[in-house]
């Protein structure tokens, strides 16, 4: 028997990481509390783009990876990760699912064995929220007993180059001992580990980093509404820019920000900052009125589009090209697309979706999900690109559709206009 890894979590965190653990070696038990994730990925059904079919049923004939709803699976561990969500309610950080893993995973807790925090979070979190939970549930206290660390995920779905062996790791722990065993742990499954002092740097390091792109996506967003009303191109001044060497990173406009991090993480940032410091975090909040308002900024112009056309919004056909928050992945939460599909619902337009990544039960109600044909293309009002897939012809959708609002700039033509 090798060392027992538990991973709480089996999203698109969890899973490729207890994946990875096989292949270094790990007896691996993947907990989730959603019964038809548990039985999809016993039946080596991956619904992670990151995770091939191929890649968990090698993992079952290995006989070293199980995936299971009940945390008794758990039990013996050596190292646990928790990966679970962090949402925002009503503005305030919801650590639930940290506690409940934390609460069920601690009368399992051995001396020796090491647990990890991977969500998402406030500074402080793992040392004044995590590690009550784990002493009062287990009878054991850290650093003396066990070891407690964080390190913050860095999965980006559907990204081609970057996954998570070659994604360097930031590690933390409570103590010297437990930094050296989380080192210890993720040198076996990445190729680069980062060492940093303390927790608390560790989550600030998480929210530094999804912060900087929430501010630079908003400034390029802002910027791309009032080029438009100046009449200048923003692609073409952003490309311009992207030639100097030094001093500038390319940020894009689009219709929004989505999926788990960029919407929530820095209000975690900022509320952490008003609840400790009494401040509000300035850059953070008006980053989040830009883009919280990018999708009915998109929704605004493609009626004043329809309108130079003659044609209210109100019974025009649109289709949808996208509903995930991000291009080559099928996540879809906090998808600006998947508001503004909602709000051109509201409005009255007939509005169809096509998205090859995205299963059909996540479309929102009042939105046929199709395929991207000739037909489809042809017989719509407008044609909104929200999502870049690769998957899409977009030399098709130019050349088929009457009209194209182009939020990626990915089509070019007389009958495109973009963001």
């Amino acid at each position: 028997m090798g060392e027992k890894l538990v991973v709480v979590g089996q999203g698109y965190v969890g899973l490729p990481l207890a994946m990875r653990a096989v292949d270094a070696g790990f007896d691996v038990v993947g907990v989730d509390v959603d019964d038809w994730r548990v039985k999809r990925l016993n039946a080596a059904e991956s619904y992670v783009e990151d995770v091939g079919d191929e890649t968990l049923s090698a993992a079952h004939r290995s006989g070293r990876y199980l995936a299971s709803t009940d945390y008794a699976d758990a039990e013996g561990f050596d190292v646990c990760v928790i990966t679970v969500p962090t949402p925002l309610r009503e503005g305030v950080p919801d650590l639930r699912h940290i506690g409940s893993a934390g609460e069920s995973i601690a009368p399992l807790l051995r001396p020796g064995a090491t647990m990890i925090l991977e969500s998402t979070t406030y500074p402080g979190t793992t040392e004044e929220y995590l590690r009550p939970l784990l002493e009062e549930g287990s009878g054991l206290c850290t650093p003396e007993d066990f070891f407690l660390g964080y390190s913050p995920e860095r999965i980006d779905p559907g990204n081609p180059h970057w996954h998570l062996e070659n994604t360097p790791k930031v590690v933390s722990g409570i103590d010297q001992a437990s930094l050296r065993k989380v080192s210890e742990f993720y040198g076996r499954i990445v190729r680069d580990v980062v060492c940093v002092s303390s927790l608390q740097v560790a989550e600030l390091c998480k929210l530094l980093e999804n912060t900087f792109r929430h501010v630079n996506i908003a400034l390029v967003n802002e910027l791309s509404i009032f080029a438009q009303q100046l009449g200048i191109d923003v692609w073409e001044a952003i490309d311009a820019a992207s030639t100097k060497p030094f001093g500038y990173l390319r940020f894009t406009p689009g219709p929004g920000v989505g999926g788990h991090c960029l919407p929530i993480d820095p209000s975690y940032l900022s509320w952490k900052v008003k609840r400790a410091l009494g401040h509000n975090f300035r850059f953070v909040e008006l980053a989040n009125d830009i883009n919280d308002h990018m999708p009915d900024h998109v929704v605004h112009r493609l009626i004043l589009a329809l309108n130079r056309q003659g044609r209210p919004l109100r019974g025009s056909r649109v289709l949808l090209l996208g509903l995930a928050y991000k291009a080559n992945a099928g996540d879809c939460r906090e998808s600006p697309a998947i508001e503004v599909a909602r709000a051109l619902v509201k409005l009255g337009a007939d509005v169809r979706a096509a998205d090859p990544h995205v299963d059909a039960y996540l479309a929102p109600p009042g939105i046929e999900l199709v395929a991207a044909t000739e037909r489809e293309l042809s017989e719509a009002d407008a044609v909104v690109v929200l999502t870049d897939h690769d998957r899409f012809d977009y030399e098709r959708v130019q050349r088929v559709s009457p009209f194209v609002f182009d939020t990626r700039r990915r089509c070019r033509g007389p009958n495109v206009e973009h963001l």
